[in-house]
């Protein structure tokens, strides 16, 4: 998600002087060293990159400004007091605060979220908001959708915050929520739950039940109003199962060790027995 933002800035004419990003990780047959793409970014604009933030610190002089996205950690006071930073942080604050503010904003049902660009504070979020923008969540956005149009949104945003002085940003104002990081068990599902909650989760990414023991990762669903079997009962000829209120077609699936099909072709090897239950 930051690498649209830096490349963005270097078109615009801003001097990056280093770029932050995390450590090069092992991956693979081989467990070759990775770069992150925002270091792979960095390194084709021809720019100096550090995981160590203590580097920005060292800098003379000191940069003007440090622009935030999608970081993941606590940038401490003493960097702050020497380097002045906004963040591009994708919901309409003070509205999911925190880590995963995509995810819960879809997770919540809302029908809006937006972009800030907002002043780092020591806090969580809280500080004052230079402008922002609002965008729809439509009924089959998923969080892929909403993250690619969140950044293309905020990197906009950004550009154009920044070609002006900054001013002096707005406090934020309203209720605030927070947006906790997604954890593992939250992403079953659960099929007392009502059909379109599951919808979400779905939309969400990694929504997973399980067949006959083994687990079932559902990609594509589609809420049905009028469902009406027993939470979990499913209808394999329709690919149907019931919820806690309507039913939820199951259009894509992933079955543990196989790769992403269509109901119909998961139908058509499992053999799935009528009135067969998910989820237990």
């Amino acid at each position: 998600m930051a690498v649209p933002p830096l490349r963005a800035l270097v078109a615009a004419g801003h001097e990056v002087v280093l770029v932050v990003t995390r450590a090069d990780r092992r991956r693979g047959r081989g467990s070759a060293l990775s770069p992150s793409p925002v270091k792979a970014a960095a390194l084709e604009l021809g720019l100096a990159v550090t995981d160590d933030i203590e580097d920005l610190v060292a800098l003379e002089p000191a940069p003007d400004l440090g622009v935030v996205v999608a970081y993941g950690r606590i940038i401490k006071p003493h960097v702050l007091a020497r380097v002045p930073m906004v963040n591009v942080h994708f919901s309409l604050l003070p509205r999911w605060r925190g880590a995963a503010p995509v995810e819960r904003a879809l997770l919540a049902g809302d029908t809006v979220t937006g972009v800030c660009i907002m002043d780092v504070e020591e806090g969580l979020d809280t500080g004052g908001v230079h402008a922002h923008r609002e965008l729809a969540i439509g009924p089959t956005a998923t969080a892929d959708d909403l993250r690619r149009d969140l950044v293309a949104l905020g990197t906009e945003l950004l550009v154009d915050v920044l070609a002006r002085p900054l001013g002096v940003p707005a406090p934020q104002t309203g209720t605030v929520t927070y947006a906790d990081k997604i954890r593992p068990e939250e992403l079953q599902l659960d099929w007392t739950r009502p059909a379109r909650e599951l919808d979400r989760l779905v939309r969400l990414g990694g929504a997973w039940t399980t067949f006959r023991g083994r687990r079932l990762k559902v990609l594509a669903a589609t809420p049905i109003p009028d469902g009406a079997a027993a939470p979990g009962s499913l209808d394999a000829d329709a690919g149907t199962v019931g919820t806690g209120a309507g039913g939820l077609r199951l259009d894509a699936v992933q079955p543990e060790g196989k790769g992403p099909m269509t109901w119909a072709a998961f139908a058509n090897g499992a053999h799935p027995a009528a009135a067969e239950r998910l989820g237990s």
